[in-house]
């Protein structure tokens, strides 16, 4: 189990449009200068950017807390932060 705590980007989620079939690298340590996707400053820590492939074209809600506990979609835990 991870020890380390991510870094709270924001206390909301960032709205993204994804392609369908596209993957994406969701950030979940929170030091990402391209929140909320990875840039590879996990490097050097316990964390590793969560690949995910859109299921549509759509606006996604991704986690900037990166507390969700349905990564990497916003689920509002950051209302409890």
């Amino acid at each position: 189990m991870n020890m380390e705590k991510p870094v709270i980007g924001k206390k909301e989620p960032i709205a993204v449009e994804v392609k369908k079939g596209e993957t994406y690298y969701w950030c979940s340590c929170g030091k990402s200068s391209k929140q909320p996707f990875c840039d590879g400053s996990h490097q050097g820590t316990s964390f590793t950017p969560l690949a995910f492939t859109a299921e549509k074209d759509e606006t996604a809600y991704l986690c900037a807390c990166k507390c969700t506990k349905n990564p990497p979609f916003c689920d509002g835990t950051h209302k409890s932060l």
